[in-house]
C-alpha cells in the first residue's frame, strides 16, 4: 500500500509560502488508512500547515513524540484543542527535567505539560517498554540504540536536573519511528542525540530489511570533524535511496550532501515523500 509522509513543520520555509517554519519538526503518516503523527513542533504552527495542505488532524489515531524537547513537544497542547481521540507513545524518561548548559546557566528546553496534564485532558498514552513496539501493522516505535558507533558523542551540554544536582542527558527517551513501504523501510528520526549511525543501524539490526529513506533531524549541527566525514561516508552508502535529513542536521552538513549526495533533498516544511 502506499505512503504518504509530509512534513508539517521545520525551520525552514518551502515553496508554499502560506505555510508557517519554525524551529522544531513534525511529520504527518498516511499509511493502511491509518494517521500517524510523529512529533508536534514546537507550537499550533503544524495544525495551521496541516490546513493548508487539506491534511486532517482530527484523523490522526497514532501520536509519537521522539524525545522531550520543547521543539519537537511543544505542539501538544495546541492538538488537543482540536483532537483528543489518539494513542500517545512516549519513551522512558520523557518527562525527567531538560535542560541546557551555557556558560554557567542553566535554560529549561523540555515539554511544557507533564503527566498529570495527560490524565486531566483524557489522553490515553503508554511509555515504550521494548527495543521495538508495533503500534499499527507496519509502524514500529524503536528506542534502546545500540552506541557502537564511538564517535557518535552526546553534547555535554544537553543535561537533566535532579534532586542533587544536573546529570549528563543520555535521552534514553528518545524514539524513532520505522514505516514499511513498498520499497524498504522509512526512518523518521526526531533528533537523533543517541546518534544517527547509531539509531540506522539499531533498526538494520531488529528488522533486517533494507532501508529505503532516512528523513528528519541528524543532530550532525554538534558533530566534531571526524564524526561528521564518518557520518557522510556512512550516508554515501547507495543502499538508502532517499535522503531527506534536515532540522538539526546543521548547514554545513546539508552543504557537503547538497554537493556529493544525488539522493539527498532539503526536507523543509511541507515536503512529502510518497512511496508507491
Amino acid at each position: 500500500m502506499p505512503v504518504r509522509i509530509t512534513t508539517l513543520v521545520e525551520n525552514s520555509q518551502g515553496e508554499h509560502r502560506a505555510l508557517k517554519n519554525e524551529h522544531g519538526l513534525s511529520f504527518f503518516i498516511e499509511k493502511d488508512n491509518h494517521s500517524i503523527l510523529f512529533d508536534s513542533g514546537q507550537s499550533a504552527n503544524f495544525i495551521h500547515n496541516a490546513g493548508q495542505l487539506r491534511l486532517d488532524m482530527t484523523a490522526i489515531d497514532h501520536v509519537v513524540l521522539s524525545h522531550g524537547h520543547y521543539d519537537h513537544s511543544g505542539g501538544l497542547r495546541s492538538l488537543l484543542q482540536v483532537h483528543s481521540g489518539f494513542e500517545l507513545t512516549l519513551g522512558q524518561g520523557f518527562f525527567d527535567e531538560k535542560y541546557a548548559f551555557y556558560n554557567g546557566s542553566y535554560e529549561f528546553i523540555g515539554n511544557n505539560f507533564n503527566e498529570a496534564f495527560l490524565r486531566d485532558s483524557g489522553v490515553s498514552y503508554a511509555f515504550v517498554d521494548s527495543p521495538i513496539t508495533e503500534i499499527v501493522e507496519g509502524v514500529w516505535v524503536i528506542t534502546g540504540f545500540d552506541r557502537r558507533h564511538m564517535d557518535e558523542v552526546i553534547s555535554p551540554r544537553f543535561v537533566l536536573r535532579k534532586s542533587d544536582g544536573f546529570d549528563p542527558d543520555q535521552f534514553s527517551d528518545e524514539v524513532l519511528v520505522a514505516v514499511d513501504s513498498p520499497r524498504g523501510i522509512i526512518i523518521l528520526l526526531g533528533c537523533s542525540h543517541p546518534g544517527m549511525k547509531n539509531m540506522i543501524d539499531t533498526v538494520r539490526s531488529l528488522l533486517n530489511r533494507p532501508v529505503y529513506a532516512v528523513l528528519g533531524g541528524t543532530h550532525l549541527v554538534e558533530a566534531s570533524r571526524e564524526s561528521l566525514e564518518k557520518s557522510i561516508s556512512y550516508l554515501a552508502d547507495d543502499s538508502f535511496k532517499v535522503l531527506g535529513v534536515s532540522h538539526c542536521t546543521g548547514e554545513k552538513a546539508m552543504d557537503i550532501l547538497r554537493a556529493s549526495n544525488c539522493r539527498y533533498f532539503h526536507n523543509r516544511t511541507g515536503s512529502s515523500l510518497y512511496v508507491e
